[in-house]
């Protein structure tokens, strides 16, 4: 019979659907194959991805994490291969890259989504050819790595539009690992909060307090679309100001109680045809049909509207942001100084 428990400690969850992650993950790590997980922002792909390591034949080589949407494509080109002195104006020595650090380990590629087309040619030769160039050299260096990859993107999307290489995503697509949103696992939730409490109240050296059905029943009933990490930092909220009179749900947003809307209504505004549609409509009411200013002018709000809808729904986490719009964080950033929306970014 398969081993289905939890692989690592900070892995928690009983559900049918996290045993059958584990039983995979558990497979997928006793072979060197490529590993592509996939799942929403905040589900545990990173934990995976070292579970695989931990479990594998290279446990005792090195672990070694990208995110690959937090750089511009020229820095990520010389984090992931190196370079050599000479090669750009501040290469003012040899570098050495990730995957050469990860040789005899594995690398885990965040956000593989993010990568560019270019990039991705040079992914795909050393999938294949296990071997690279630094940037500026001629030499090849050969490698060997494990890779596993990870995307909160439809990949299959991401290649009907264009941004993603076809055969990369078949390199990577060996051992597909799928994690399930919190919300298709709700019976884990009891479990999980209290995990997080416990490690929560030894940190902050207060007593660990004690769940009412009512909180217990919030939390349940929440669709969390910000998946684990979203109820992980709620669960640190509520035991950091929890006073004497012990947990309130009034500590929490109106959007986790019920009070207010709900994220996954408020994210419903972020269908770009729909908003351009009204926004045409008032831009049209307002200047008339025959404005030649009209197209760029919504274009402008829409862009605008997206960038500070995405902008909140990430708390303001500029990475983030970029990542779900699909664009450079460099070109966010011109964006956002465009549109003054600074006072929504961090």
């Amino acid at each position: 019979m398969e081993d289905d428990r939890p692989i690592l400690k900070e892995m928690v969850g009983d559900s049918q659907a996290m045993r059958n992650v584990y039983r995979l993950t558990r497979r997928a790590a006793s072979s060197s194959s490529t590993v592509l997980l996939t799942g929403e922002t905040g589900t545990g792909k990173e934990l995976i991805a070292k579970a695989i390591h931990e479990l594998s034949p290279r446990a005792t080589g090195p672990f070694i994490r990208v995110n690959c949407g937090a750089l511009s494509e020229s820095l990520l080109e010389s984090e992931l291969f190196g370079h050599i002195k000479g090669a750009f104006t501040s290469a003012v020595e040899n570098r050495t890259g990730r995957f050469e650090a990860a040789h005899g380990g594995t690398i885990f590629l965040d956000e593989i989504n993010s990568v560019s087309f270019t990039l991705q040619v040079k992914l795909l030769r050393v999938l294949q050819e296990h071997e690279f160039e630094r940037v500026g050299d001629t030499r090849s260096i050969q490698v060997d790595c494990r890779i596993v990859a990870a995307t909160n993107r439809n990949l299959l999307d991401e290649i009907e539009a264009g941004r993603f290489r076809e055969d990369l995503y078949y390199r990577l697509n060996v051992i597909p690992v799928d994690l399930p949103p919190l919300r298709n696992r709700s019976e884990d939730i009891p479990e999980l909060l209290h995990f997080f409490a416990k490690q929560f109240s030894a940190a902050e050296e207060i007593p660990l307090p004690d769940f009412s059905d009512e909180v217990l029943s919030t939390f349940k009933n929440y669709s969390w679309p910000g998946n684990v990490r979203e109820l992980q930092n709620y669960v640190e909220r509520l035991i950091v100001l929890s006073g004497e009179d012990g947990l309130s749900l009034d500590l929490l947003p109106g959007h986790v109680t019920g009070k207010s809307a709900s994220r996954s209504h408020a994210s419903q505004t972020l269908d770009p045809e729909t908003l351009c549609r009204e926004l045409v409509r008032l831009e049209l009411q307002e200047v008339g049909d025959s404005s030649t200013n009209v197209h760029t002018h919504v274009v402008s709000q829409v862009e605008k509207e997206l960038i500070l809808q995405v902008l909140r729904s990430c708390q303001g986490v500029q990475t983030k942001t970029a990542t779900r719009l699909g664009i450079n964080r460099n070109t966010l950033h011109k964006k956002i100084s465009e549109y003054e929306l600074e006072s929504e970014a961090r």
